[in-house]
C-alpha cells in the first residue's frame, strides 16, 4: 500500500498507526514560536501559546477560526487539563504554575520551592490522582524573547504538586529538562531534556523513569536520542507509543524505544497534543503555525489513563 509522501515508515507496525489517504493539514499561520498545545472537548477547540507574543490562541474545529483567548498570557508555555476540565499553565513571565478556574479567574498554584523562585515553568501533565509534575527550565529568564531576563535562584529541575498541596522535587539530574508525558498505566514518565540549546555536547534526548508507589521517580535510562534538532513537547498513544516534535518532523516510538517513523513537517516543531471529537487528530505546534493530520490510534489523556 502506498503512503502520502510526508511519511517515512522505519518500522512496519507504523503502518498500523498512520492513514493511507490522509494528509497534513496547515491550520493557521502567524506565530513566532507556538507552544503548548491542549484539545478542549467541551468545547471542541485548540488552545495553543504563541510565547514571544505573549498571547494565548484558540483553534475551534467547527469553523476553523484562530482568535486570542488570552494576552497578555504572562508568556504561557506548556498547557493541559486537570481531572476537573480546568486550564493548567506553565507561566514564564509570573515563573509560575496557574489554573484558570471555571468562572475565568487565575489561581497560582506554585511559584517558588524551598523559598526560591521557580526559573520558568516550562511543560506540565496531570496524573489520574490529581496530581501535578512540571518541568522548570530556564528558557523563560534567558532573555526577553520568552519572558523577562532574570537572574536564577536555583538549577533546573523536575517537580510535583500534590492534591494536598504538597510540592516535591522529582528529578534533580537534568541540564534542561522540557516536555514530559505519562505512559498509559502511568507506571513510567518519560522526560525531555533539552540542554543542547546551551552547549554544544548538551543533552537532547528523552529519559524514561519508573514511577514508584511513593511518587518518586527511578532508574532514568535514556529513551531516545534525537538525530535532527531537539525533542521538545510529546505525547503517548493508547498503546503507549510516543509522538515527539523534533527540528525535522513527528517522531513514533514504540513502548520498546524503536522509531516506527516519521511524519514530515516543514517547520521546526517545538510540541503536539492529540484531540478531535476521538482524539485521533494530531495537532502540531510548529515554529509559526498550526498543523493537524489524522491518525489511526487515540491519544492517551488523563481522563483516559488508568488509575495507579
Amino acid at each position: 500500500m502506498k503512503y502520502p509522501d510526508i511519511f517515512t515508515i522505519e518500522d512496519e507496525r507504523f503502518t498500523r498507526l498512520i492513514l493511507p489517504n490522509t494528509q497534513l493539514e496547515h491550520l493557521w499561520s502567524g506565530g513566532r514560536w507556538c507552544e503548548g498545545p491542549v484539545y478542549i472537548p467541551a468545547g471542541r477547540y485548540l488552545l495553543f501559546s504563541d510565547i514571544p507574543n505573549d498571547r494565548m490562541l484558540r483553534f475551534d474545529e467547527t469553523d476553523q477560526r484562530v482568535s486570542v483567548f488570552r494576552q497578555p498570557a504572562r508568556f504561557s508555555n506548556g498547557n493541559t487539563l486537570d481531572r476537573e476540565g480546568r486550564l493548567i499553565s506553565c507561566e514564564h513571565h509570573s515563573r509560575s504554575v496557574t489554573r484558570t478556574e471555571h468562572d475565568g479567574s487565575l489561581t497560582v498554584l506554585a511559584d517558588r520551592f524551598e523559598g526560591k523562585r521557580f526559573n520558568s515553568p516550562n511543560d506540565v501533565v496531570v496524573k489520574s490522582d490529581g496530581s501535578i509534575w512540571f518541568t522548570d527550565p530556564s528558557y523563560g529568564i534567558d532573555s526577553d524573547y520568552e519572558g523577562g531576563l532574570r537572574d536564577a535562584e536555583m538549577d533546573c529541575h523536575v517537580y510535583r504538586l500534590g492534591v494536598d498541596g504538597t510540592l516535591t522535587r522529582v528529578a534533580d539530574d537534568f541540564d534542561k529538562p522540557n516536555g514530559l508525558a505519562f505512559s498509559p498505566d502511568e507506571q513510567w514518565l518519560y522526560i525531555a531534556d533539552t540542554g543542547a540549546t546551551h552547549h554544544v555536547d548538551g543533552p537532547h534526548h528523552i529519559r524514561r523513569f519508573r514511577v514508584q508507589d511513593d511518587h518518586t521517580l527511578k532508574d532514568g535510562e535514556i529513551f531516545a536520542e534525537c538525530d535532527y534538532g531537539l525533542f521538545d513537547g510529546f505525547r503517548i498513544d493508547t498503546h503507549g507509543n510516543l509522538w515527539s516534535s523534533s527540528g525535522g518532523g513527528v517522531h513514533c516510538y514504540a513502548p520498546d524505544a524503536t522509531l516506527l517513523g516519521r511524519i514530515h513537517v516543514p517547520e521546526a516543531i517545538a510540541n503536539v497534543t492529540f484531540g478531535g471529537q476521538q482524539r485521533n487528530r494530531l495537532f502540531i505546534c510548529a515554529t509559526t503555525s498550526l498543523y493537524a493530520i489524522y491518525l489511526n490510534v487515540r491519544g492517551c489523556s488523563v481522563l483516559t489513563r488508568n488509575n495507579p
